[in-house]
């Protein structure tokens, strides 16, 4: 047992250092999808910013071939404000690409070209306000239309480095991508091996135990120092279980808090990327149809998978814990008014019962020496099981009954619901295991720890049932802790 503790403990070491490894290559990785992402924004900005100026241009041309046309104050005003706005468009485009000296001397020269245009609009129009132009303009002679041409192409140069530069980087970022999933995807294989390494050791252990007991079982009565030492190793192994399952389920939410703060990084990440996606293409802006698919549905998806899994992996492990708390807590036997205890679960139900139309019955019921936690953990599970799995057709009826035989006490909680296949009566009751119609939540850890409630206090449960005919769930336990009731019947 020592060398299979020191076997176990090593592995599982190993598992939790290799998960600590995966965890920390899993921030650096989000770390740089960040930057990338950061980088993609900052060209998808660049591009817009270019194109508002190009509007800007544009818009300022128009409205001079307008009013030489004809000379309207509405394009004088019109101007004046695009002329307003230029200035801070080209400083804010200039900050942008400051670091890239190619950038700009192309920002350097398309300012040049632009003063030049302005002061030539403005030089036009005061012509054509003082009559000094004919009302046909021959606009193919004019200057400006040399300069507007010279705008666009020095636009179209800067559109295109910048655009060099976004494939890369969108390249990059989905190459980071790539790697972080299966980093992700190793570190969630890491934990799955390490979560069956610990069930396969504490089934093996449970074996052990089992064997362990056979073996008392056959002493001599006679030998009571060996049977004295035959219980205190019994003990002794399952407190280490005990213990065992409640530092591994423990320890194993730590890498699990990591992996759901990864996967939150990664999806806060998404959404300025998708926003930003959404304004290019809204600004006329050519974004590829796999960028897109990227944004809005490989990626969400593939997160929404990560999360789905590790909210369910933390619900297991929650399970886990909550079992072997239960298992290490101490009984307190006390007198126990079993009927008074029942009616008090019921009246916490009846909210319930109320809206679904359904009903409690209890019948008057023998009294125990028992411990009340244990008790009501069980009852409340299994009336609420009653409630859970009825059928629509009918109102939910629970019945519950119970008489003494000899020193034991037998109880029978009856339900109308939807039933139980005969070949589910005994899985039921195994941790994670359900029956029927998956149309209910649960982990299938209700049952699982009614029972091992029910061992604890000396009992035993059994099922009875059929599809569609309700169900019967039968429990058999010691009516007096006082003493050594604790023990297995």
């Amino acid at each position: 047992m020592k060398r299979l503790s020191r076997v176990t403990v090593g592995a599982v070491t190993a598992g939790f250092a290799l998960l600590v490894v995966a965890g920390g290559a899993t921030a650096w990785l989000v770390a740089r999808v960040a930057d990338n992402t950061e980088l993609v924004s900052h060209s998808l900005r660049v591009e817009l910013a270019l194109s508002h100026f190009r509007t800007l241009s544009e818009q300022a041309e128009t409205a001079r071939r307008g009013f030489l046309l004809e000379p309207d104050l509405r394009f004088v005003r019109t101007i004046e404000g695009i002329a307003r706005d230029m200035g801070p468009a080209l400083e804010e485009l200039r900050s942008m690409v400051r670091d890239n000296p190619e950038q700009t001397t192309l920002v350097g020269q398309l300012a040049a070209a632009n003063r030049e245009h302005m002061i030539l609009i403005r030089r036009s129009m005061a012509q054509r306000r003082a009559a000094a132009l004919p009302n046909a303009v021959p606009f193919s002679w004019d200057r400006t239309t040399q300069l507007i041409q010279t705008v666009r192409q020095l636009a179209v140069s800067l559109s295109d480095a910048e655009r060099t530069l976004l494939n890369e980087r969108i390249e990059r970022q989905r190459a980071s991508q790539r790697v972080t999933y299966s980093v992700i995807a190793l570190a969630a294989l890491l934990l799955i091996l390490v979560a069956a390494g610990t069930i396969w050791v504490t089934r093996r252990t449970l074996l052990a135990l089992h064997r362990t007991g056979d073996e008392l079982a056959r002493l001599n009565d006679d030998l009571e120092g060996a049977v004295r030492a035959r219980t205190v190793d019994l003990q002794r192994a399952n407190d280490e279980i005990q213990r065992f399952a409640y530092i591994v389920s423990h320890d194993l939410r730590s890498p699990l808090v990591n992996v759901m703060g990864f996967t939150s990084e990664m999806e806060a990440t998404i959404r300025p990327l998708s926003e930003l996606v959404d304004r290019a293409e809204e600004g006329g802006l050519a974004v590829s149809q796999d960028a897109k698919l990227a944004v809005r549905e490989d990626l969400p998806e593939a997160i929404g998978f990560i999360r789905a899994s590790t909210q369910k992996m933390d619900r297991l492990i929650n399970a886990i814990l909550r079992l072997s708390r239960e298992g290490r807590r101490i009984l307190a036997p006390e007198p126990i008014d079993m009927t008074v205890l029942l009616s008090g679960i019921v009246g916490s139900s009846q909210h319930k019962l109320q809206d679904l139309g359904g009903e409690v019955r209890v019948s008057p019921l023998p009294s125990l020496v028992s411990d009340r936690v244990g008790l009501e953990q069980i009852f409340s599970n299994l009336i609420e099981n009653a409630l859970k799995y009825r059928t629509p057709d009918r109102a939910p009826v629970v019945e519950v009954r119970g008489w003494l035989e000899g020193e034991r006490a037998v109880f029978e909680v009856t339900d109308n619901g939807r039933g139980i296949d005969p070949k589910d009566h005994d899985r039921i009751f195994d941790l994670f295991r359900r029956s029927g119609a998956q149309d209910q939540p649960g982990e299938g850890i209700g049952l699982a720890h009614v029972r091992a409630m029910v061992y604890r206090l000396g009992g035993l449960i059994s099922c009875q049932s059929a599809l569609d005919a309700g169900a019967t769930f039968r429990l058999s336990m010691r009516a007096d802790l006082s003493d050594e009731g604790a023990r297995a019947p």
